[in-house]
C-alpha cells in the first residue's frame, strides 16, 4: 500500500486521466490505472495536478509592511527605495519574522512551496538578514527559502555594503545579489557587477542580480552581467531580475544584447505585477509597460522565470502570494495570449522557476518529491483564466493545505442550479 494515491489527475505537461502514487515523501510511479490502494486517496478527476509554484525574486524583510512609517504618494522606486530607507532603522527582528511567517502561511495556502527572496544587507545590524535566516529554519518543512545577499543602497554607493555583504554571506545566505544601476555612475555600476560575479565565483554560490530596473534605455548593465558571466564560468548560475530598460531600448541594439544573454545562459526573471506599476511614471502619453521582452526572450531560449516581488510594502500596494496573478498579468502586458504563450507563462511560475532556482527533486516524474498542488481547473491555461482554488496542497506527500473549490448556488429560471469558474469548457484545437 502506498502513503498516497491521487486518482484520474490532469497534469500540467498534458498528460490526463493518470494516477499519482506516493511513498516516504517521493513519488515512485505515475500511471494510469495505478491497482494498489493508497492509505489516502485523493480523487482528482477533472482537476489539475501541477508541482508547487516558485516565486524566483520577491522581499520577504519588507513584506506586508505597508504604510510602515507612510505610503508611497509618488508609486517610484525610488520614492519606495527612501520610504524602505525611513522604515530599516525601525525595524524589529521580532516584527520582520512575524511578517514572514505571516506571508509563508499565505504562500503554503496558494501551492507556493519555494521562494527566493532578497534580504537587505545594508542596516549595518544585519537584523533582517538573521530575522530571515530564523525563517528559513522555521518554515524548511514546508518552503523551499533561499536568501539573496541584497546591497538595496549599492554595493560601492553604501560605505558597508561590501562588508555587510560579505559577513551576511558567512552567516549562511544562499545567493550573492546586487543593484548595479542604483551606483553612482554607470562605470561604479559595472564595477559592482565584475566585483559581485568574482566573488561568487571564488565562493561557489550563484548570483541574483536586479539589473536595470529603470526605464532608462542606456542602463546595459546585463550585458556586463552576461560578460562576467561567461568570463568566471558561472553559466546557468547566474539570474538578471527585472531588466525592464530593454523595454525601452532600441531593437538593433536588443538584437545583439539577447543572444548575449542566451550564450551566458543568463536566467530572466521579470516581475510583471511591479515592473508596470513601477515603470513609465515620468511618462505622460505614450506611457511604456516597462516590463522587459518576455516572448523575445523565450523566443531565443532564455530561461524566463516570472516573480512576485513585493506584497503590501513601500513599492507595492497589492499582492497575495498567488503565483497565478503574475502569469495572468504577464500574459497580458506581454500580449502573450495565443495557446503557446499563455501554457508558457505557467510554465514561468513553474518549471522555469524552479530551475532558476536550482531546485532538485521538482516535478512530476517517478523519483521526484511529493510535492504537487491540486487546483480546481482542467489545465494550466484555465488555472491562470480562472485564478483556479488551490484543493489540495501536498508536501513531500503529506497533504498541508486544503481548500473547498468554488462553487456558486444559482436561482435561475431554466438554468443549472450550480456553477463553477470551469463551467464554460474552450472548443478544443486549433488557436481560435
Amino acid at each position: 500500500m502506498f502513503d498516497l494515491v491521487v486518482r484520474h489527475a490532469n497534469l500540467s505537461d498534458g498528460r490526463t486521466d493518470v494516477d499519482i502514487a506516493v511513498a516516504g515523501g517521493r513519488i515512485v510511479e505515475v500511471a494510469p490505472a495505478i491497482a494498489a490502494e493508497g492509505a489516502l486517496e485523493i480523487d482528482a478527476t477533472g482537476e489539475l495536478v501541477t508541482p508547487p509554484f516558485v516565486d524566483p525574486h520577491f522581499h520577504m524583510d519588507a513584506t506586508l509592511s505597508l504604510g510602515l512609517p507612510r505610503l508611497n504618494r509618488s508609486g517610484t522606486l525610488l520614492e519606495g527605495i527612501a520610504l524602505w530607507g525611513e522604515l530599516k532603522p525601525l525595524l524589529t527582528q521580532d516584527a520582520v519574522v512575524e511578517r514572514a511567517l505571516r506571508y509563508c502561511d499565505l504562500a503554503v495556502s496558494k501551492g507556493l512551496l519555494a521562494i527566493r527572496t532578497h534580504v537587505d544587507v545594508c542596516d549595518d545590524r544585519l537584523l533582517a538578514v538573521e530575522a530571515l535566516l530564523h525563517v528559513r529554519e522555521q518554515v524548511k518543512d514546508y518552503i523551499d527559502l533561499q536568501l539573496v545577499a541584497f546591497p538595496q543602497d549599492g554595493y560601492f554607493r553604501a560605505k558597508t555594503a561590501a562588508a555587510n555583504l560579505e559577513r551576511a554571506l558567512f552567516m549562511g545566505v544562499d545567493v550573492v545579489g546586487g543593484i548595479p544601476h542604483f551606483e553612482r555612475t554607470m562605470e561604479d555600476g559595472a564595477a559592482s557587477v565584475k566585483a559581485l560575479c568574482r566573488l561568487a565565483a571564488d565562493r561557489g554560490l550563484p548570483v541574483d542580480m536586479h539589473c536595470d530596473e529603470t526605464d532608462d534605455p542606456m542602463s546595459r548593465h546585463v550585458e556586463t552581467l552576461a560578460a562576467e558571466t561567461v568570463r568566471h564560468g558561472l553559466q546557468g548560475r547566474v539570474s538578471g531580475s527585472h531588466l525592464t530598460s530593454m523595454h525601452s531600448m532600441d531593437n538593433y541594439y536588443v538584437s545583439k544584447l539577447i543572444p548575449l544573454i542566451a550564450e551566458a545562459e543568463l536566467h530572466a526573471i521579470p516581475n510583471p505585477l511591479i515592473n508596470i506599476t513601477l515603470q513609465g511614471r515620468h511618462d505622460s502619453y505614450p506611457k511604456r509597460r516597462g516590463m522587459t521582452r518576455v516572448p523575445e526572450l523565450m523566443a531565443a531560449g532564455v530561461n524566463v522565470a516570472l516573480g512576485q516581488d513585493c506584497c503590501m510594502d513601500p513599492w507595492y500596494p497589492l499582492g497575495g502570494a498567488d503565483m497565478l496573478d503574475v502569469a495572468h498579468m504577464a500574459i497580458h502586458v506581454g500580449q502573450m495570449t495565443s495557446l503557446a504563450g499563455m501554457r508558457a507563462a505557467f510554465d514561468a511560475v513553474t518549471v522555469n522557476s524552479a530551475r532558476a532556482m536550482g531546485l532538485t527533486g521538482y516535478g512530476l516524474e517517478a523519483g521526484c518529491n511529493a510535492d504537487f498542488v491540486i487546483l480546481q481547473a482542467r489545465d494550466p491555461i484555465e488555472a491562470i483564466r480562472l485564478r483556479a482554488t488551490r484543493v489540495v496542497v501536498v508536501r513531500r506527500g503529506k497533504v498541508i493545505s486544503r481548500t473547498a473549490p468554488i462553487t456558486s448556488e444559482l436561482s435561475l429560471a431554466g438554468r443549472p442550479s450550480f456553477v463553477d469558474g470551469a463551467a464554460y469548457a474552450p472548443p478544443a484545437g486549433g488557436e481560435a
